[in-house]
């Protein structure tokens, strides 16, 4: 289970960094309508607004995903079995009873 959301965690971090890069500013709008350029094709295939929404909601959804893969893998971090008391390690008594027996006694 820890390695399936591990995975997913990664793949949606590089799918959001990729969306992130495909986005253009809030300032190349001005630009590209200063230049003459208006990109009327480019609006059509992702509506009447153009791909800034299709883009800025499917980032929004990769990292609500993206947020709740990081908050499950640090429940899972920290879920693991832990000691109450040095008394339940095993490796302990197991290099008591491993030493050697010819050391001297202490004064």
């Amino acid at each position: 289970m820890h390695l399936a959301i591990l995975v997913v965690h990664i793949v949606v971090a590089l799918s959001l960094i990729g969306f992130i890069l495909i986005q253009h500013g809030k300032g190349a709008d001005a630009g590209a309508a200063a230049l003459g350029g208006g990109g009327g094709a480019s609006s059509s295939l992702f509506g009447s607004q153009g791909s800034s929404s299709f883009l800025s909601r499917s980032s929004a959804i990769l990292a609500t995903v993206f947020f709740i893969t990081s908050l499950t893998l640090a429940y899972f971090s920290g879920a693991t079995d832990r000691l109450e008391s040095v008394t339940q390690i095993d490796t302990v008594t197991e290099t008591l009873k491993s030493a050697p027996a010819d050391l001297p006694d202490l004064p």
